[in-house]
C-alpha cells in the first residue's frame, strides 16, 4: 500500500504540495496523485539503482526536488539526513548524496559510493539536458528516476506516523518557509500531509507583500515559522 494512501482515498486531485521559487519565477504544484507518482518512482530507484543504501544524505537547497526526495526515500522504509544550507563537509561517510552541480564534484572526490546530482532547473530537466556536466560517475537524477515505475509494491510506513499534535485541522493549507533538517521537513512537510491537509512553500527572496498575496492566492488558512 501507498505511504499516500489516505490522500490518495480522500481527494487525490487536490494539491497537496506547492512550491514557488521566487528567484527563477516559478510554480510547481503536486497532488496526491503526482506526489504518489513521484515518490514511488524514487523508491524504485533507491532499490534498483542504489540498492537501498542504509545512509542517504540531502545535500540540496529547499526546492521541490528536495521536497519530493524524503518523501520517496520515507516511502522505500530508508532514512535521510537533510541540510538545506549545504554546509556538510564533504566525506565518505553517507552510502549516496543528492546534491547540486556545484557541490557534486567535492563529494565524488571524498570517496562517497554514489553521488546523484539535482539540477537547478525548475522544471526537473536533469544536469546534462539543461547544459551543465556531470563528474565522472556521477548519476544524474532528472532523467534517471523518470525511467522508474510509478508503481512502488515494497512494504511502506504508516503516514501517520508523522502526524503532530500541533496540525489537526484537516482543511488547513499551510504556507512555510522551508526546512533545514530533517526534523522541520517532518514537522512542516510530513505533518500536514499527515493530517490530510496541504502545504505551500515559497523560496528565493521576497517581500511581506507578495507573501501574503501568495498566501491569499492558495487560500492559506495559517502560516508557520
Amino acid at each position: 500500500m501507498s505511504m499516500l494512501a489516505p490522500l490518495l482515498a480522500t481527494d487525490p486531485a487536490a494539491p497537496r504540495l506547492t512550491v514557488y521559487d521566487e528567484t527563477a519565477g516559478t510554480r510547481v504544484e503536486f497532488s496526491a496523485i503526482t506526489l504518489d507518482n513521484w515518490a514511488n518512482k524514487i523508491a524504485n530507484m533507491l532499490i534498483d539503482e542504489f540498492d537501498a543504501p542504509t545512509e542517504i544524505l540531502l545535500d540540496l537547497p529547499v526546492s521541490w526536488q528536495a521536497a519530493v526526495l524524503p518523501i520517496g526515500i520515507s516511502t522505500a522504509g530508508l532514512s535521510t539526513t537533510v541540510d538545506t544550507a549545504q554546509n556538510s563537509t564533504p566525506s565518505a561517510e553517507p552510502r549516496l548524496v543528492f546534491t547540486t552541480t556545484s557541490r557534486a564534484e567535492l563529494w565524488a572526490d571524498a570517496g562517497v559510493a554514489d553521488v546523484a546530482v539535482v539540477s537547478d532547473d525548475p522544471f526537473g530537466r536533469g544536469v546534462v539536458e539543461s547544459g551543465g556536466q556531470l563528474p565522472l560517475g556521477a548519476v544524474d537524477f532528472g532523467p534517471t528516476v523518470r525511467f522508474y515505475g510509478d508503481q512502488y509494491y515494497g512494504e511502506t510506513p504508516d503516514l501517520a506516523q508523522w502526524r503532530n499534535p500541533e496540525i489537526t485541522d484537516t482543511s488547513e493549507r499551510l504556507l512555510i518557509p522551508g526546512w533545514r533538517d530533517r526534523e522541520e521537513f517532518d514537522r512542516y512537510v510530513l505533518a500536514p500531509l499527515a493530517a490530510n491537509g496541504s502545504i505551500v512553500v515559497v523560496t528565493g527572496m521576497t517581500s511581506a507583500e507578495r507573501l501574503a498575496h501568495i498566501a491569499e492566492t492558495e487560500k492559506v488558512t495559517r502560516q508557520l515559522t
